[in-house]
């Protein structure tokens, strides 16, 4: 095992470093020069050259990602050109928005699609089938932020029950946050509720005709036990790879979601920086979603192992 943990984490590093190559390529080809940002039109050549040569854009491509690269694994991100503040400070802040409503929309996505899909899965053409097939369809066409207006529409303007809009702070309390929280998170977790409905359904499907199920059936077990204790763990596989790939996306994909209810998170800090051409936030928070990604693959890599006796033998 741990041959094949040293190679899968050896694996990881190099394609973070890869990955960060590309990402500092593309933000260095996107057009508009910081420098005449920040300064404005009426700048002379003189100071956007010396601006230029203060935030190290005179300098080769290789010698300033070399440099960005080595502040990455020590820690230091670099400052904002916009804000002049720590980037990683920043995306510390703006994370503590973020990372909450990911996990909530999580929670509320496996809550809902879980129980549905295998409902559904064991009462194949009945009604819970049908309630599911309508909710995963109906869930993965309405865009997350059209969910959320309609959840404002709703809540906050016609009955007066949620605030539409901004975030108090953790600092406010526990119960003003969550409820800041709520609304943001139902938005994103509908659309990932309906896509992991159909893949639990569909892996559910595929294990209770494996050789096993039968056999526990015929060994005279209740229905509900072969579902729950045997049918279900053994289809774990492609969801617990479908609920890893969801929590990166509701990290990296509450820009829009984010930008309707107006929370301070790190999608909102993207799309800012973007805005802005503040390249240094824009290539820390795009190389932090990447590793989220990368680094949640190695995790949901190692439960296969932990889970499926037959891969830890493969392995």
């Amino acid at each position: 095992m741990i041959p094949l943990l040293a190679r899968r984490f050896a694996g990881l590093i190099v394609t973070l470093v890869v990955v960060s190559l590309l990402i500092f390529a593309v933000m260095d080809l996107l057009p508009g020069d910081p420098a005449s940002i920040m300064l404005g039109t009426s700048a002379t050549p003189e100071t956007l050259a010396a601006l230029r040569h203060s935030l190290g854009l005179d300098q080769p491509l290789l010698l300033r990602y070399g440099q960005w690269l080595a502040g990455v694994f020590s820690g230091d991100l670099g400052n904002s050109l916009t804000y002049g503040v720590p980037v990683a400070g920043l995306i510390v802040e703006r994370l503590a928005v973020t990372l909450p409503l990911a996990l909530m929309a999580i929670v509320l996505s496996v809550a809902i699609a879980l129980p549905l899909g295998v409902l559904a899965a064991s009462r194949r053409g009945g009604v819970f089938d049908v309630i599911a097939t309508l909710f995963s369809q109906i869930s993965i066409a309405v865009p997350a932020f059209w969910v959320a207006l309609l959840l404002i529409i709703l809540f906050s303007t016609m009955l007066g029950l949620m605030p539409a809009g901004g975030f108090p702070g953790w600092n406010a309390g526990l119960t003003p946050a969550l409820q800041a929280l709520i609304m943001p998170a139902v938005a994103l977790a509908m659309p990932q509720a309906g896509v992991l409905t159909r893949v639990a359904r569909s892996a559910v499907l595929d294990t209770m005709h494996e050789d096993f199920a039968r056999t526990a059936v015929a060994k005279g077990l209740s229905r509900g036990a072969v579902l729950w204790r045997h049918i279900v763990p053994n289809a774990s596989i492609p969801i617990l790879t479908m609920i890893g790939l969801q929590l990166t996306f509701l990290v990296a994909g509450a820009v829009l979601v984010e930008n309707v209810f107006n929370l301070p998170g790190l999608g909102r800090l993207a799309l800012q920086a973007l805005s802005q051409r503040d390249i240094i936030v824009m290539q820390d928070v795009v190389l932090f979603f990447a590793g989220l990604v990368i680094v949640m693959n190695f995790i949901v890599d190692l439960s296969y192992l932990a889970i499926d006796p037959r891969m830890r033998k493969a392995a």
